[in-house]
């Protein structure tokens, strides 16, 4: 049975811009490329950052739209990075846009996204160099054919980018296998024999992503770390922008699901408010909060937005500051139900102060029933 893309819960990058994608590699000709990259640095940049003026393919105008907010200078430096021969590595909180970023940067390069390794504590050296098909190598011995590729494999021999999801979840020991390939750029395969290395084709890099708060689970070896680029994405710092993001992402979201669902920007504004002043621990006022242990990142907030509308859809309801607040109240509480103490005070001063000259924040503080 064959699958679509509409059939797709997630489609990857590579196929949801595949015009985009194909529209940029047309106006890409003659344009400096690194080896083995699909689309030149520049190209890869636009990508990302978006065009102001449609590109021609095939006589249609495509829109190339702005897909990361936030520092254009950060993209630049990652895009430059991959072109060399050190690894990048992203980490920031989470839902910061970091996996995102590898996959973009993955399909604009080398136009997969599929090549990755999901880093948990149980991943081993097979699952990220190689393994074997048992059967055929007790049968034929250590042929080529026995040979089963990791993603590790993959990106060396088809010259391809290796994504490397929450490396700092993976055993140390398992993280240091990385250490000789990225030097050397040729992984050992002692079955084969005199023949058993395999030498990375042009185009193949490493980009890894670590979230700040897993710092300390299974350290980076300083070995492993000089064979990177460190680069830190940040929280969206402006609530108009974190505003114009949520919206954005949640009528792509829910195009699929709830075609005829509006997303209401005074809603949207409202949420954005909320998690940008727990998460820095003052409201535009001035007052000092404390700020809860959960985090409240932009992707959290488009995940709570869309589970709220989603709500009235399927219940034939009207999107609700009721149900809004519910889920705020789910996502702060995530970490600890000691954080609820730290979201009362925040409803019973700066909401409270909102409510007598807004109607939306006044229902806010009205649905103030949902925190116990």
């Amino acid at each position: 049975m064959t699958m679509e893309k509409k059939d797709w819960i997630k489609p990857p990058a590579e196929a949801v811009y595949a015009k985009q994608l194909a529209a940029l590699a047309a106006a890409d000709n003659g344009a400096r490329k690194p080896a083995g990259w699909r689309l030149s640095p520049k190209a890869v940049r636009t990508f990302v950052l978006g065009s102001p003026e449609p590109l021609a393919l095939n006589g249609e105008q495509v829109e190339i739209e702005q897909k990361f907010y936030g520092d254009d200078t950060l993209i630049e430096r990652c895009i430059i990075t991959l072109a060399g021969d050190r690894g990048l590595m992203l980490v920031g909180e989470p839902g910061t846009a970091k996996t995102m970023l590898s996959e973009l940067f993955s399909a604009a390069i080398s136009g997969s996204t599929t090549n990755t390794v999901q880093g948990t504590a149980g991943v081993t050296d097979d699952d990220i160099k190689y393994s074997w098909n048992y059967a055929l190598l007790l049968a034929r011995g250590p042929v080529a054919e026995a040979l089963v590729p990791a993603p590790l494999y993959t990106g060396m021999r088809d010259g391809v980018i290796t994504r490397f999801e929450e490396i700092t979840r993976c055993p140390s020991e398992v993280q240091d296998t990385l250490i000789s390939v990225m030097s050397d750029k040729v992984l050992s395969i002692p079955e084969f024999g005199a023949a058993g290395f395999l030498f990375a084709r042009p185009g193949f890099n490493i980009i890894a992503t670590a979230n700040t708060r897993d710092k300390g689970v299974n350290e980076m070896s300083s070995a492993l770390k000089r064979r990177f680029n460190f680069e830190t994405v940040e929280p969206v710092a402006s609530v108009k922008l974190e505003c114009e993001i949520i919206a954005r992402q949640c009528r792509n979201l829910l195009r699929e699901t709830a075609p005829e669902a509006v997303v209401r920007e005074d809603m949207v504004k409202l949420l954005a408010t909320v998690f940008h002043e727990l998460r820095e621990g003052e409201s535009s006022e001035g007052y000092k909060l404390e700020s809860p242990a959960a985090v409240l990142s932009t992707a959290e907030a488009v995940s709570l937005y869309c589970q709220s509308a989603l709500t009235a859809h399927y219940y034939e309801t009207e999107m609700s500051v009721d149900v809004l607040t519910q889920n705020i109240r789910s996502a702060v509480l995530k970490e600890s139900r000691d954080d609820l103490p730290r979201l009362k005070a925040y409803w019973n001063t700066v909401v409270k102060k909102r409510a007598g000259g807004d109607p939306l924040w006044r229902q806010f503080f009205q649905a103030r029933s949902w925190l116990k």
